[in-house]
């Protein structure tokens, strides 16, 4: 598949120089022009060479039918964007790191596990797409997943059989009193970021349904064993997606050299563009 991509070089760029570089993982429904694209910005300010790229069957990128999102398709992006840069001009293959953001920093400890080009691994705001579809977020859900799973299963059915193609988070025709009356944060203010404040054409909440078969089974914090490169996790003090990067933190058992970071006050979306909370993880991401 064609994967679309922007690179972010620092000022005054030299091709016969040396830089570190870093891949950046997009959020779930996000587009590399939002917030992925912010945080590649202000680290080539600081001097590194980066990537981020829209995910396959989403985006700009090609593969059909779009919005599909499964697991591997994402995990394979990052080792996709690492392919492409390590061979930039100017890139020093021994100075790759890794972020992820929300749903791409589950997919980014998955893709670290086993990509050891990666030296280093740090996560925003992360999100664990198969424990919150699963189980629900903040396990709302677990009286629902047989009957979520069946009705994935006829979604993948139906297609196969030349049918039309079943959404799931499909969010588009709400009211502004709908949105407000949204109790979960992250919800609530991500419609108002990605339908409102900070909109692209190519982004979109809703994913075939029977991309459900894989993100049902998948855990990004399972095998956290196997990432032992120096571990970054950045999250919100006031996020209720917290629970979620503390689980993986807690995981990472036999990593000694982990940290956890809570931008104080922060909920879930403000890390995607409030500048007092970004210029405070870029700060510690430096």
């Amino acid at each position: 598949l064609k994967i679309a991509a922007n690179v972010y070089t620092p000022a005054n760029y030299d091709p016969a120089k040396k830089y570190p570089a870093i891949v950046i993982a997009h959020p779930n429904g996000g587009v590399k022009e939002q917030v992925a694209g912010l945080y590649a910005q202000k680290l080539a300010e600081l001097g590194y060479i980066t990537i981020t790229a829209d995910a396959a069957y989403q985006g700009a990128s090609a593969g059909d039918p779009r919005h599909t999102d499964k697991p591997a398709n994402r995990i394979e992006d990052i080792h996709g964007m690492a392919d492409y840069i390590t061979h930039y001009a100017g890139v020093d293959q021994t100075r790759l790191g890794v972020l992820g953001i929300c749903g791409g920093g589950g997919y980014t400890l998955k893709a670290a596990q086993t990509d050891k080009r990666f030296k280093s691994v740090a996560t925003i705001s992360m999100f664990d797409s198969g424990l919150a579809y699963r189980n629900g977020y903040m396990n709302s859900q677990l009286d629902s997943i047989q009957q979520r799973l069946q009705e994935a299963t006829d979604a993948r059915a139906q297609e196969v059989a030349g049918g039309a193609i079943s959404y799931a988070n499909d969010m588009t025709g709400l009211t502004d009193e709908q949105v407000t009356h949204i109790p979960i944060d992250l919800y609530r203010q991500g419609y108002e970021y990605y339908v409102k404040t900070h909109a692209h054409p190519n982004s979109t909440p809703k994913i075939t349904k029977s991309s459900l078969l894989d993100l049902m089974n998948f855990d990004a914090a399972s095998n956290m064993d196997l990432l032992q490169q120096p571990l970054l996790m950045i999250a919100g003090s006031k996020a209720d997606s917290l629970y979620m990067t503390e689980r993986a933190y807690q995981a990472a058992s036999t990593n000694i050299n982990k940290e956890l970071f809570k931008v104080d006050g922060a909920t879930h979306i403000e890390t995607y563009y409030a500048p007092k909370y970004v210029n405070a993880i870029v700060s510690k991401l430096k």
